[in-house]
């Protein structure tokens, strides 16, 4: 039996309503509908109200920044009986562009015409701040958008495929082959041994940060196997039993992660240096200062991943 508690973009709140994606005529109606509502993307990023709490900003039917869309809105679902639509507009190019971040994108970028308190804002930046259903809705219109960015053409025979069934699926007009989204697993494992913790970092990470392993599933293993074979590829360190936790949507593209309890058979550490810049052992002691602050050394992953609400929950001794 995994922790039941609710995750970081486990939230989501809409009725998918599946039935209405390949009815054209009923898609038009609901997006030209007065309690229709858009969540906006832009490059990767949505639309945020910052003026009190973080909040995903639902817009009304063909607002003027809706012009920067080269492609019809993606059908999310229903809510309320209202429907919901997802909107990508990365074609707008805003007055002061900022530069790309290496790793954590913590810029806000207005759209004109907008308050100064609705930005667009990174996903991941933001997770830890948002409600679990404004957290899962994003989940889920970032991940579709983010499936036909990078899978535009057929796989089948390279040409270019088309958006049909709502945004839901694309068909190749050449060989006829459909694509559906894809999600890929991944296997995140807390390994424990005694009172310390297994962490690592990868190239590339902030100075200081840590976190728990992981690596994505191979074809043809199990959960548990794709675990044990990731920490020792990884450390050396061979692992006994393992539990299932719990699992979270991860849109950064598009992964479902894993989360097991992993109990270490051996401790010594034999890195590759290829997937790990680092790892070690941490005592329960270490990785609570690591939280509060007073050990700088160590910073632990972000607040609303999985890796963090496993940890934490390692550390209130409320796993099982």
């Amino acid at each position: 039996m995994g922790i039941s508690e609710n995750i970081t973009f486990s939230g989501e709140s809409f009725d998918r309503a599946a039935h209405l994606r390949g009815n054209p005529k009923a898609l038009r109606a609901l997006q030209a509908s007065p309690d229709s509502r858009f969540m906006v993307l832009w490059r990767g990023r949505l639309l945020i109200d910052f003026s009190d709490t973080a909040k995903i900003v639902w817009m009304q039917p063909l607002a003027a920044m809706f012009n920067a869309a080269s492609a019809e809105p993606v059908f999310l679902g229903l809510q309320n009986g209202a429907a919901r639509f997802a909107l990508d507009i990365s074609e707008w190019v805003p007055d002061n562009p900022q530069p790309e971040p290496d790793f954590l994108d913590d810029n806000r970028v207005p759209f004109p015409s907008l308050p100064g308190h609705i930005c667009f804002a990174d996903l991941r930046s933001i997770m830890g701040a948002l409600s679990s259903v404004d957290a899962g809705d994003a989940a889920t219109a970032k991940g579709i958008i983010e499936w036909h960015k990078i899978h535009q053409y057929c796989a089948n025979c390279g040409a270019k495929s088309r958006v049909i069934n709502a945004g839901w699926q694309r068909q190749c007009p050449d060989c006829n082959r459909q694509h559906f989204p894809r999600t890929d697993p991944v296997v995140i494992m807390l390994v424990t041994r005694g009172n310390d913790v297994l962490i690592g970092r990868s190239h590339g990470w902030p100075e200081g940060m840590f976190s728990l392993l992981a690596g994505f599933m191979e074809p043809g293993e199990t959960i548990f196997e794709a675990v044990r074979r990731e920490v020792f590829e990884e450390t050396g360190v061979r692992i006994g039993k393992v539990k299932y936790l719990n699992d979270q949507p991860w849109p950064f593209p598009s992964s479902l992660m894993i989360g097991c309890r992993a109990e270490a058979l051996s401790v010594e550490i034999t890195l590759d240096p290829v997937e790990l810049e680092s790892a070690l052992w941490l005592s329960r002691e270490d990785a609570l200062a690591g939280l509060d602050g007073s050990n700088s050394a160590m910073q632990p992953a972000r607040k609303g991943s999985i890796a963090r609400f496993l940890l934490d929950r390692w550390l209130a001794d409320t796993l099982d």
